[in-house]
């Protein structure tokens, strides 16, 4: 019987099970609408407060300042047109990464037909950017500046603390996309100078559908859903309550999670697939970078056809970020750190989860560089 061994955490990831036995009551017996006034309701609204809690003291801020979303990319784009929108009265000037993910890049771009000016800032070869280049970016006029915690091709782990030390004396406001981070480092908003910060449920064993946007109470910022006043007037629509409960008790959990397991496994894997595949390199760094991702360029193969034949065995990997999938556009991770399209082409990312085992990578070990060996002999 061919193996199932799940490799694109990355993507997204399985639901824990005590997250699962924490939300069913919330669709079968405490279903009732959180805004209205009778038991049914008061037991939603409580529940949500308790996740609103829970969240706010694993970030560090108030639990008004936590903002419950649908998704991370509406958490996204609620801080980057928010926060733009709002103050385009002290100045037009944005600056961000070429290697954000797209529910932030494509937000600046549509700023940009907005009147808004956009810095995308570049990377090294290692995904890293310079605190430096910000600081020489920043202007009177910039109001927003917008860099991911962590990568989610590469794995590369940005130092947003120092950014955000750069930043505290300027008027500009501090966003990061921190949906790849829990569980690998801190989550501390005040330690890390951020005024806003994104999660979601579904890269933390939660459920998907579920975002959250950390907003300090000094950011002014403007809708970008309306309707009623949930949310503190900042998201329009019925809280998800079922999801609501889901993502804290992911979170919780995350937070408890020794990652050193995955971490040494992902070692053993890398060492194993650099060392039996000819040619084959790494992208992204060694040190400060997620504990379970490999990003590896395979030159001569197209990285899809690797991917099918790893499907074939039980095998499941990806050729990067899952909402780019079906697009003929070249990564722009991968190329900010300087791939040329043909190496883009030939890259995978595999990325373990709390519940990949020992038995697991060896049998990837023992099958993905027969399959090279095999489609480089044809």
């Amino acid at each position: 019987m061919t193996p199932q061994i799940y490799l694109d955490n990355a993507a997204t990831t399985p639901i824990d099970p005590e997250v699962l036995d924490a939300m069913l009551p919330y669709f079968t017996e405490k279903y009732g609408n959180p805004e209205a006034l009778h038991t049914k309701g008061k037991e939603s609204l409580i529940a949500i407060d308790d996740a609103r809690e829970t969240t706010s003291k694993i970030l560090n801020c108030r639990a008004r300042e936590v903002i419950f979303c649908g998704t991370a990319t509406e958490a996204n784009n609620l801080a980057i047109f928010g926060t733009a929108r709002a103050n385009k009265d002290k100045g037009n000037h944005l600056i961000t990464l070429k290697i954000e993910h797209s529910s932030v890049r494509r937000p600046f771009e549509q700023l940009e037909k907005e009147g808004f000016t956009v810095t995308y800032l570049d990377v090294d070869k290692e995904g890293f950017v310079n605190p430096d280049d910000i600081k020489n970016a920043l202007t009177p006029e910039t109001i927003l500046v917008s860099v991911m915690y962590a990568n989610n091709e590469i794995g590369t782990i940005e130092p947003i603390k120092e950014i955000g030390e750069i930043l505290r004396d300027h008027q500009a406001y501090f966003h990061t996309d921190a949906c790849q981070i829990p569980g690998a480092a801190t989550l501390d908003t005040k330690a890390l100078n951020v005024d806003m910060m994104t999660i979601n449920g579904s890269k933390i064993y939660g459920p998907k559908g579920i975002g959250v946007l950390y907003i300090n109470k000094e950011v002014k910022i403007e809708p970008i859903i309306f309707g009623s006043t949930h949310e503190y007037n900042l998201r329009a629509g019925t809280h998800n309550t079922p999801l609501i409960v889901g993502f804290a008790k992911a979170l919780e959990l995350t937070e408890k999670r020794d990652n050193k397991k995955v971490k040494a496994l992902r070692n053993k894997l890398l060492d194993a697939l650099l060392g039996k595949i000819a040619r084959s390199h790494l992208n992204g760094p060694l040190e400060n970078r997620l504990p379970n991702n490999i990003n590896i360029t395979i030159p001569g193969i197209h990285a899809q056809e690797i991917l099918l034949h790893l499907d074939e065995a039980g095998i499941f990997v990806s050729t990067g970020a899952a909402c780019n999938m079906g697009s003929e556009k070249p990564s722009k991770t991968l190329e900010a750190i300087g791939l040329d399209n043909k190496e883009i082409l030939s890259s995978l990312r595999i990325t373990l989860g709390k519940q990949t085992t020992e038995e697991d990578i060896d049998y990837v070990i023992e099958t993905f560089p027969k399959i090279i060996e095999k489609l480089r002999n044809t």
